[in-house]
């Protein structure tokens, strides 16, 4: 029996809810499976600003009882804006209904509650997809959950009878959801899962562990990401039972939705364009330039990056060779929020170096858009990175991305050299320890070559051209899916 109904369960998505790249996976991919005419619902949490947007409308479909809730939660449903996915969204006031993002207030801290907001979550998405919900007769083939946040299903689904099949995507394994043993306790977790062999993790519970352990097939969002995290420098104290699991883990690289990235119809732009009219892209730096306050020069390569500011993004490596790298006519523009220390020197370095360094510390979808369309290159010089999105969208956008040599990088930039320009592949700059001293060698060669115009219009011609789209990424899930079915009956 072929898997067609496909429960697609994520803590935030594409339109409706966005901090990082996940959004950006858990609409388009969702979105190729119902273009390939599987029966695919999504699920994510009802949070206010969800609600209070104007996407909708949302009906009541279900009432659904959480464990150590005294309220029943509803359960909406509705359409994920731009696309056929039915949508349902977990209306849990008590959890949900709050400002602030959808881990953590407004000053960035982490919601002291979010054990239990997720857990909830967890045996909402349970209930659904084991029938437990009269209102929702529609019961999925397989459960796709994404990271820790729903890395209980599962673990509740396990030892159901009939259960549907699960799968689980690591995007990002350094974020586990750890809390103590107390926690665990008060959720109402079946005893049984307390063990080595279960969601406990050095004496603490981890959400992501119920993921790892009960799933039956494994994936993460890139191949070279996927051996990575079985070795002891990426694993998080997990690289042994990831090895453990052999064919079971699989790396299946994300995809890009060229249907919103796409500099011949992105709307954000000044300008559209495409590898015949590259010459129209100089409108969008100008206006690139014009927004951070830098000179309007076209001979000034403009180095882009939209990232979280972070250590693991690699930000400490770019102000660490500031004093290198601006050494050259070089001009940056950042988008990014996260680590307020970061964050300060970037300021400072902003002060530092006048007309040279532009920074907007927050999120802007359509400023991404402007710095992907309207940068020279793109800096992503993450320590690891299980995928990364930002430059299969650079590479599209005809921006150079400059990369370490790790996880989704990796697999999808090619590094410029005398043979990769002799053969044709050269797509970007790579290089291999994440030093200051690398990252800056890599940059000086990107500026380099910026000025030899013909070379440069190659390389930006060759990115173009690749396409990452996810027709293939979903047709390898949906493989997945029927293996994973197979595996738990």
């Amino acid at each position: 029996m072929s898997v067609e109904r496909i429960l697609f369960a994520s803590s935030e998505a594409y339109p409706l809810i966005k901090t990082g790249g996940l959004a950006d996976v858990s609409s388009s991919l969702p979105a190729e499976l119902s273009a390939q005419g599987k029966d695919v619902r999504l699920i994510l949490p009802a949070y206010r600003s969800v609600i209070e947007s104007d996407y909708g409308p949302w009906i009541n479909r279900a009432q659904v009882a959480l464990p150590g809730s005294s309220h029943k939660a509803e359960i909406l449903e509705g359409r994920l804006p731009g696309t056929d996915v039915s949508t349902y969204l977990l209306y849990a006031p008590e959890y949900f209904d709050r400002n602030g993002g959808p881990y953590g207030d407004a000053s960035g801290q982490e919601w002291p509650d979010n054990a239990e907001r997720f857990a909830a979550f967890c045996y909402a998405i349970a209930a659904i997809a084991n029938g437990a919900v009269p209102e929702i007769s529609w019961r999925p083939d397989v459960v796709h959950c994404n990271d820790w946040q729903t890395g209980l299903v599962p673990a509740l689904l396990a030892d159901q009878p009939n259960r549907p099949a699960t799968i689980f995507t690591i995007h990002n394994l350094a974020y586990q959801g750890l809390f103590p043993l107390e926690t665990f306790k008060k959720l109402e977790l079946p005893d049984h899962l307390w063990s080595l062999d279960g969601v406990e993790f050095h004496h603490q519970l981890s959400f992501i562990k119920g993921g790892l352990v009960y799933s039956d097939i494994l994936t993460t969002v890139s191949p070279t990401y996927a051996k990575e995290i079985t070795t002891e420098h990426f694993g998080c104290g997990l690289d042994g039972l990831l090895r453990g699991k052999g064919d079971r883990l699989v790396g299946i690289l994300n995809g890009a939705d060229y249907s919103q990235w796409d500099p011949a119809q992105d709307a954000h732009l000044a300008s559209s364009y495409d590898p015949d009219t590259l010459d129209a892209k100089a409108a969008n730096k100008r206006a690139l330039q014009h927004y951070f306050d830098l000179p309007e020069d076209p001979t000034i390569p403009v180095a882009g990056m939209v990232a979280r500011i972070a250590h693991q993004k690699g930000l400490d490596l770019v102000l660490a060779s500031l004093d290198e790298i601006l050494s050259r006519p070089l001009q940056l523009a950042v988008l990014g929020s996260g680590d307020k220390t970061l964050e300060a020197e970037l300021l400072s370095a902003r002060e530092k170096y006048p007309g040279r360094i532009g920074i907007n510390i927050g999120y802007k979808e359509a400023l991404s858009h402007q710095i992907e369309g309207g940068a020279d290159m793109f800096l992503m010089p993450s320590r690891y990175e299980p995928c990364g999105l930002n430059q299969i969208y650079s590479l599209r956008y005809g921006t150079p991305p400059i990369v370490h040599n790790t996880g989704g990088l990796a697999d999808t930039v090619v590094d410029t050299t005398a043979e990769t320009l002799s053969d044709g592949t050269a797509t970007g700059f790579v290089f291999h320890e994440p030093t200051a001293k690398a990252l800056g060698l890599a940059i000086g060669r990107a500026v380099d070559l910026f000025h030899e115009r013909e070379t440069w219009r190659q390389v930006m011609r060759t990115g173009m051209a690749q396409d990452f789209s996810w027709r293939n990424s979903a047709q390898a899930y949906c493989e997945l899916y029927e293996k994973a079915r197979a595996r738990s009956v």
